[in-house]
């Protein structure tokens, strides 16, 4: 059966090859054999670089790479790189990504959005990546791709079916789990090199290494593929192509089941006529069990919903974002206070003013009580109300506390979603979500603005102790810090420690969180540190954090300084939300946020840098962070602290300016922030000088960072 499709698919690799060849001499003669870069990556054209450790990065290099294809064993990795070379020449020419005048077609996809997306992949809110390929009914696909979001999987779309999507629904992108690639069949290589991307940017995988990233992504990245619609050379081709990486491929088509042992122990090739049981059918085949959990309303609930916007015109009725008084608190009540599962709405006449649409008031009070329950879970159950309310399709939450803003569509207000479904979702997602810590929820929702008004003011009271309680927890004020493994289902070599002054790298896990994520499952991916002896306050050095992360590094990491990015910096998963890195000539570090896709100062952009960090190793000099530890006291304190920060680009300086001004005047620093070069000012190191001793930065005064 496997020699047969190998067979058919030479048709498709010959075509490619004189397809793609033809494009080369066009651009040759249009263009030369200068140099080119893919967006947003680090790794000149992805596949090739990771599986044969050649970086192409010019035209003359993929005409020299043309000339070995043909001489490779692997028909089907011939296929891939074609498909790869052939698109890269088309984005050389400007052709991709497509355009459509209804949309967006993504095209490659870029190293940031899978750093974006990698804490989502690891913690399961995507368990799954799904690709459909092909042509069939829009109404067919749309039911898969509604169940798809429903299971929380991230869904690439490739051919007739992508252009359906971008024509006739304007609910597309990363945000909302559904990507329309592109129409040509080709096109699955970005999906493919997009996985095996994850090798190299979290699993520490060495370009060049075939088989152990092959091994990586067979073992770590749940995908699978749908292909609809005839059968033909190209489609087999690409069949192959996702069985070579132990990707399982469902077909409309009758197919006889092929199952290659040495791959994978399930199926990789097999049929479903039936579309409401495709869905199934591919999780089955992949191996995957996907448990949703869904409040009693009545529309779709999942992650996939949460990057939803409502714009205006699509609005039936808001509450908040300055148009009405609006807040959202959570309490810690005793057990015998709270009647579990109450959802209750006080106030006059809400129904019919409900009815009406428009803008209401809206308070939202959700007490909860548990005999794990602490008083400094209340934030991190009041931050999730941001998620639970934005899962449900049609409802819309930004903003948080007394500057919350919610939105309900007019679609969701067709289906059935009313005012008393707010409470419902709380009531249960709390209780599902936090099961471990609350045994009981109620919640009252409060619509008059009198009342509003009043109970306002005891949660600004509320917040307020609450975040002087918080502000004042130091990292010794306590004994234990917690872990971060979850990354470790792509990146096995690293441990993220988190203490209350040095946050998680992703930006998603506080000491606060990870504790109460311990709480709900003490088997989890968080999991308690002991501090043990303190060796070096200054550079934050403990014992038994040494000791936890040597075991569960593995042995690959001996030590590790919680305050230092030059004397063993704590290592990265992929996910980081920043780089720190040191910049010799200013006596200082830079600092670059994921998503600045301009050139720093030490002549790399952020892609770059974070592929030479990530997948759990130490490098001295650099270091992944998340975006609160910035302005942390415990920020580098080895090194010189933020008296040692001289560039960062001037969207992340604008995002933080509020902390940091803080922390400046508490350094003695006040000008310190001004004093910051930003992109507007220099992107390269011999005007970033200049600048810095123009304005007297005080990092010049400092020893020597390089010891």
């Amino acid at each position: 059966m496997i020699d047969k499709l190998i067979s058919i698919a030479q048709g498709a690799i010959n075509h490619l090859f004189d397809k793609t060849s033809s494009l080369l001499s066009k651009i040759i003669s249009e263009h030369g054999t200068s140099s080119f870069e893919l967006p947003d990556t680090a790794y000149g054209i992805p596949l090739i670089y990771a599986l044969e450790g050649i970086k192409i990065t010019t035209v003359e290099e993929i005409k020299d790479f043309m000339n070995k294809i043909q001489q490779l064993d692997s028909q089907t990795l011939s296929y891939l790189y074609l498909a790869e070379i052939y698109l890269t020449l088309q984005y050389i020419r400007g052709e991709e990504p497509e355009k459509h005048d209804k949309g967006q077609y993504y095209g490659f996809l870029g190293d940031t959005v899978q750093r974006t997306l990698g804490v989502q992949l690891v913690d399961g809110r995507i368990p799954a990546v799904a690709v459909l390929i092909g042509k069939a009914n829009y109404d067919n696909i749309s039911k898969i791709v509604k169940e798809l979001q429903e299971k929380k999987i991230l869904t690439f779309l490739i051919g007739s079916i992508a252009e359906d999507f971008v024509t006739n629904s304007d609910k597309t992108g990363f945000e909302v789990y559904v990507v329309p690639v592109g129409t040509k069949i080709e096109q699955t290589v970005y999906v493919i090199d997009w996985a095996v991307r994850s090798s190299l940017i979290f699993g520490g995988q060495i370009p060049g290494q075939k088989d152990a990233i092959l091994e990586y992504v067979r073992n770590r990245v749940n995908a699978f593929a749908c292909v609809f619609g005839k059968i033909n050379e190209s489609a087999v081709a690409t069949a192959l192509s996702a069985i070579y990486f132990g990707i399982p491929v469902i077909s409309d088509q009758d197919l006889p089941e092929l199952k290659i042992s040495e791959i994978a122990d399930y199926l990789l090739l097999t049929s479903e006529k039936n579309y409401e049981k495709t869905v199934k059918k591919a999780l089955e085949t992949r191996g995957l069990k996907i448990v949703v959990e869904k409040p009693p309303i009545p529309v779709s609930y999942g992650p996939a919903f949460e990057g939803e916007r409502i714009r205006k015109e699509d609005t039936f009725i808001e509450f908040g974002g300055q148009r009405t008084p609006s807040f959202e608190w959570v309490r810690m009540k005793n057990i015998s206070e709270i009647e579990d599962g109450k959802t209750e709405i006080i106030g006059t006449e809400w129904k019919s003013r409900y009815e009406k649409g428009g803008q209401m008031p809206l308070g939202i009070v959700v007490n909860v009580a548990g005999k794990k329950m602490h008083k400094d879970f209340e934030p991190v159950i009041e931050r999730q109300i941001h998620s639970f309310i934005n899962e449900a399709e049609g409802l819309w939450h930004i903003g948080q506390r007394d500057i919350n803003w919610i939105r309900i569509s007019k679609m969701a207000k067709e289906a059935g979603i009313s005012l008393e479904h707010l409470g419902v979702i709380l009531a249960s997602m709390v209780k599902a979500r936090f099961k471990s810590i609350v045994d009981k929820v109620e919640v009252y929702l409060y619509v008059d603005e009198k009342d509003v008004l009043t109970l306002k003011d005891e949660a600004r009271k509320e917040y307020k102790e609450r975040d002087q309680r918080l502000a004042k927890l130091t990292d010794e004020d306590i004994d234990t810090f917690y872990s971060c493994l979850l990354c470790q289902s792509f990146a096995p070599k690293h441990v993220c420690v988190i203490t209350p002054e040095r946050p998680g790298l992703c930006g998603a896990f506080t000491w606060l969180d990870a504790r109460a994520a311990y709480e709900i499952e003490p088997t989890g991916g968080n999991q308690p540190v002991e501090k043990g002896e303190l060796i070096d306050p200054i550079y934050g050095r403990y014992s038994g954090v040494d000791s936890y992360v040597k075991k569960h590094s593995g042995g690959e990491i001996e030590t590790i300084n919680l305050y230092s990015i030059m004397e063993n910096p704590m290592t990265s998963c992929g996910c980081f939300e920043c780089i720190i890195a040191v910049t010799p000539e200013a006596n200082g570090v830079m600092i670059v946020n994921r998503g600045y896709n301009g050139m720093t100062p030490i002549g790399m952009k952020f892609s770059t840098i974070a592929g030479m960090i990530g997948g759990g190793v130490q490098v001295p000099g650099f270091m992944g962070v998340g975006v609160n530890y910035i302005t942390s006291r415990k920020f580098l304190k080895g090194d010189g602290g933020i008296k040692r920060i001289v560039w960062m680009p001037k969207e992340l300086k604008e995002r933080i300016r509020e902390s940091f001004q803080k922390r400046a005047q508490e350094e003695e620093v006040p000008d310190l922030f001004e004093k910051i070069a930003d992109e507007t000012v220099c992107e390269d190191v011999e005007c970033l000088v200049d600048f810095l001793a123009r304005v007297n930065h005080p990092a010049l005064q400092l020893d020597s960072i390089i010891k």
